[in-house]
């Protein structure tokens, strides 16, 4: 038996835990504080001083270094550093970025004050331009750089959510579901698929989605047109966001910290209470003949009340990063946790990054590596649509229900409304994601002139699906279902390898940068599902759900794969800075297509002409001046990744032989397409741009015109053709685009009140060129899309007032003399007969609105003054028509839903309305086909405001930071709009009825408290 060191005993406490002796403890910290006494003492002088720039004001965030040693400090918010140095006679390295490097030697002194200038190469914007980057002044295409902190300082849970209105050309709908994503849209509608543009994030094509925490990003570039995104080709039809994550910075080690806890409040409707509710829905039945509901009149229920909340979230980052000349290193870890404003609803997400990169001699090696876990709590239906479906007779709890909750019955309360608190108590659902993802990158610096890279990218993910029936009913004359457990696992993956040569080289006045690469994507997707009815319930009110209890057990699942292989190639050449040329070509191949169209080939070809670089340009106002212009194609192949193959039912059987027995077949049931080929996008741009009054006033203009061929889309069959699996996909449509789009921006930081002012204008008109096969028109619910009009325009009959007596019934006739509408009755409303057949019929239909605005704009203000800073950030979409879903529910009067509370039904004493009468069973004046239900889609909105303060360096020196700052904000707190709904800015996931209000969560109505700080 070994004996053990008096130095290595482990003393115990109870639970059997241990930890480290005390005498071992307290002689390890006495050599450690010795060791580091000694070492702050050894011939080591204190050197202090403070930073400023060319204008007096002092620069935090200098890296002070004394040269040819690790000794670093940084300065303070004063610009004040200290800094111990070996001797006086040392030098000191002052360095930050957008200063020019100053090196400094003590000669003896131990204060030294520097004033850092303005490093003008340095002031220039690098944007990311794929497997690149190049000066913003030199581009050539139609590229839009958002700032990271513009977008980090708006509380969102996506990327998405948060450029709404800070860059031109760009269209964002969101709602205030926790953990939805937001629809983002690229100079318009290019296709019918809907797609979100192509996310490239570090290198590795991915996506921005709600697993993706917005704190570590440090750049955002968006490609527009086809000479900036042809670099990716047959993913960049719908354009391309890049996001470059944030590293390390050359100094000791920072440690940075934000914080921000927020209320979120639902905006909600005006509804009738019980008085009012049955006094009108009397009315109803009394004038359609029927006899009235035995309603419960000493119930008063508000179900908004019942189903939203005050909702909050809190969001937590936190990171560690530092570096030297050699290599730099960022941890990051984050917590985002969102309590939903209905019930039942959440979304949290842990997020964890590592960046790094180091540097020796020639060679270069680094990574980017994030790891998140995101869990939403969902729920079942529409709560928008239930709490104004819900009669205020309807109690919350009913005894007499299966489940205990009231939905009404047939006498008492009639309705097709959902009790939410049944729904959200009586279902759960919940969707967990983990994804890794990241990148491993190499570079070998090959002569000066020339480099070599090979990227790595590798993302996984697995999601975890669980919902859980049990037993109950939430709604009226539901069909029983037993307790059911369903679970649904998935996991995806995709590995990248990309090799890219790159060639930069002064000759004189020219300049010429050209990169070669290749490139592999693999993406999987693998997903299998399992359900079980009739579960046990459990002695704690539960069930057991897991799978291997219940009954009439259901088992499914699937695999797909897809290839993409790519060879590209991008040159530029600059002419004395006054003439830029850049050409593009990439080809891809794509497992989505049959043999013979698997690859496409996607050019482009930019240039610019710098004017205000020519001997001739002497205006002397003006600072800069370019023209640009480009032409390019893209692709896109979004589409399944075996829609070219036939699709086989391999479960049918069939009775053969002489004994009848079943025999196990295959039959096709979806017919295929051999010749899908790609979409193709074809993309012109026209701009300018322009500084003034020395570089503070910016202005940028852009003109494009696109049209995309051969979009892919699936057309409808006949089921008599054989075809029920599916409808087939098929090359069919021809759409075009056009607009304009201006962004302004006025700068001022001369003085101590500092500001600064960008406004953005945008204007699109989509059109369709061709819906192929000899069609011209297709119709969706209320919209139609034509040939030589924008999709989904609104189709519907036009009303015209409402029949004051029975004279205007019998005098409304067509110039045949027959009586147009010869039931109607006093009150009900008048539709035109549009083509004068003399009733009202589809026929009668017409296009009455366009559900795309004419232009949208964003205005974005900053102001500061000593320690305050003020920001404000407007968004507005104007000329839209849009349907008002949720108001055809409660002003229909045929059903049993809620009415608005103040609504004014026609009657004999009270003519003077625009609401017809109330008329139970029957559509006549509430068919929801009608303009009635279409209002102005328009509107103003403040998007963000915020006050800051940033605490004196004094108090935060004291405790122990180096710059700290409170704030607080808030997002959608008001909104300039006629529309009645409970939010214009609403999205749905439909193509061709953009403009139709089903019901969608609203934005959220947002405060929130900030903390930032960093030593």
């Amino acid at each position: 038996m070994s004996k053990t060191l008096p130095i290595q005993r482990r003393l115990r406490r109870p639970g059997g835990r241990s930890f480290p002796g005390r005498k071992a403890f307290v002689l390890s910290f006495i050599f450690l504080w010795l060791g580091f006494a000694f070492a702050a003492n050894a011939q080591t002088q204190k050197v202090t001083g403070r930073v400023v720039d060319s204008k007096g004001d002092p620069v935090p965030g200098v890296t002070v270094k004394v040269q040819n040693t690790t000794r670093v400090s940084t300065t303070d918010a004063e610009g004040r550093y200290s800094i111990d140095v070996p001797d006086l006679q040392t030098t000191l390295v002052f360095s930050s970025i957008g200063y020019t490097e100053q090196r400094q030697a003590l000669g003896g002194q131990t204060a030294l004050n520097i004033t850092l200038q303005d490093d003008q190469q340095a002031l220039d914007d690098v944007v990311v331009v794929g497997y690149g980057t190049q000066l913003k002044k030199d581009l050539t295409g139609a590229v839009s750089v958002v700032k990271a902190q513009d977008v980090k300082k708006r509380q969102a849970t996506t990327v998405a959510e948060s450029l709404q209105g800070l860059a031109s050309g760009i269209k964002v709908r969101g709602g205030g579901q926790p953990g939805s994503e937001a629809q983002i849209q690229i100079r318009g509608l290019k296709n019918l698929s809907g797609t979100n543009p192509l996310y490239v994030i570090d290198g590795l094509v991915s996506n921005a989605n709600r697993d993706f925490n917005p704190a570590d990003i440090e750049s955002i570039q968006i490609l527009k047109d086809a000479s900036a995104a042809a670099i990716y080709g047959s993913r960049a039809a719908n354009g391309v966001i890049i996001i470059t994550t944030r590293k390390g910075k050359e100094g000791p080690l920072m440690v940075e910290f934000t914080g921000r806890s927020s209320i979120q409040t639902m905006p909600r409707y005006e509804l009738a209470g019980t008085e009012e509710f049955s006094r009108i829905n009397f009315m109803a039945y009394d004038n359609a003949n029927v006899p009235r509901q035995n309603l419960d009149l000493g119930v008063n229920t508000d179900w908004q009340d019942v189903a939203f909340r005050t909702g909050n979230v809190q969001d937590y980052n936190m990171s560690f990063s530092g570096g030297s000349s050699t290599g730099n290193y960022l941890v990051s870890g984050g917590y985002f946790g969102n309590k939903g404003t209905v019930i039942s609803t959440g979304f949290d997400r842990l997020s964890f990054r590592v960046n790094t990169q180091g540097k020796k001699g020639i060679f270069t090696i680094g990574e980017n590596f994030s790891v998140t876990n995101s869990k939403s709590d969902e729920m079942s239906g529409n709560p928008i649509i239930d709490v104004i479906r819900m009669l205020p007779t309807i109690p919350v709890y009913n005894a007499a229900n299966p489940g205990g909750y009231g939905y009404g019955d047939e006498k008492r309360g009639r309705t097709f409304g959902t009790n939410p608190l049944a729904i959200a108590n009586l279902e759960d659902r919940s969707n967990e994601n983990l994804r890794l993802r990241g990148n491993l990158f190499g570079e070998l610096q090959i002569l000066k002139s020339l480099k070599y890279r090979l990227n790595l990218g590798y993302e996984t993910s697995r999601d975890h699906y669980k919902y859980l029936k049990k037993d109950g009913f939430w709604t009226l004359n539901q069909a029983f279902d037993p307790a059911i457990a369903n679970e649904n696992r998935a996991e995806s993956e995709t590995k990248l390898i990309e090799n890219t040569l790159t060639f930069t080289k002064q000759f004189g006045k020219h300049s010429l940068n050209v990169i070669a690469g290749q490139s592999y994507q693999q993406d999987t997707y693998a997903q299998i599902w399992g359900t079980k009815r009739n579960l046990l319930p459990n002695p704690s009110g539960g069930y057991y759900d897991v799978l291997d209890q219940g009954n009439e057990g259901l088992t499914g699942g699937f695999r797909n794969r897809t290839d993409i292989i790519s060879y590209f190639g991008r040159a530029e050449y600059n002419y004395a800075d006054k003439y830029l040329i850049n050409g593009i070509i990439r080809r891809d191949g794509v497992s989505r297509f049959g043999p013979e169209y698997k690859f496409g080939n996607f050019p482009s070809l930019s240039a610019a002409w710098r004017i205000s670089n020519e001997e001739f340009y002497k205006v002397k106002w003006m600072n800069d001046l370019k023209l640009r212009a480009s032409y390019g194609t893209l692709g896109s192949s979004n589409i399944g990744p075996y829609d070219y193959i036939a699709l086989i039912n391999t479960f049918s059987t069939i009775a053969l032989g002489q004994g009848q027995g079943a025999q196990q077949g295959a039959t096709q049931v979806k017919l295929a397409n051999r010749d899908l080929r790609w979409e193709e996008l074809v993309q012109q741009n026209y701009g300018f741009d322009a500084a003034f009054l020395n570089n503070k006033l910016t202005v940028s203009a852009e003109y494009f015109i696109a049209k995309t061929k051969d979009v892919l889309l699936e057309y409808p069959l006949l089921l008599s053709t054989g075809n029920d699996g599916g409808n087939p996909r098929v090359n069919g449509v021809t759409l075009g685009n056009r607009g304009f789009e201006l962004t302004a921006g006025y700068a001022n930081n001369d003085k101590p009140f500092k500001y600064n002012v960008t406004a953005n204008v945008t204007t699109l008109r989509n059109k369709v060129l061709d819906l192929g096969y000899n069609k011209n028109k297709t119709y969706v619910g209320n919209t139609v899309t034509e040939v030589g009009q924008p999709i989904g325009m609104w189709y519907v009959l036009q009303t015209d007032g409402l029949f004051q007596n029975q004279a205007e019934i019998d005098n409304y006739r067509n110039a045949n003399g027959t009586v147009i509408q010869p039931s109607a009755k006093p009150g009900d409303i008048r539709y035109k007969d549009n083509n004068g057949d003399g009733q009202i019929t589809n026929s009668d239909k017409i296009v009455v609105g366009s559900p795309w605005p004419k232009y949208e704009v964003g205005l974005n203000i900053g102001l500061s003054y000593k320690n305050f800073e003020f920001s404000m950030d407007w968004f507005g979409s104007f000329g839209s028509t849009v349907f008002n879903g949720p108001r055809s529910v409660i002003e229909r009067f045929d059903d049993n839903s809620n009415y608005p509370a103040g609504v004014q039904p026609w009657t004999p004493q009270n003519p003077n309305t625009s609401t017809p009468r109330a008329y139970y069973a029957s559509t006549l004046n509430s068919r929801g086909d009608t303009d009635r239900w279409l209002e102005s889609g328009s509107f103003a909105r403040m998007k963000y405001v915020a006050l800051s303060y940033n605490l004196p360096a004094d108090f935060v020196k004291k405790a122990g930071f180096s710059r700290a700052q409170i704030s607080i904000s808030g997002q959608n707190l008001i909104t300039l709009t006629k529309y009645t709904g409970l939010d214009p800015e609403f999205s749905n996931g439909s193509i061709f009825e953009k403009g139709y209000d089903f019901g969608a969560y609203p934005n959220l109505r947002t405060v929130s408290v900030g903390l930032q700080f960093g030593f």
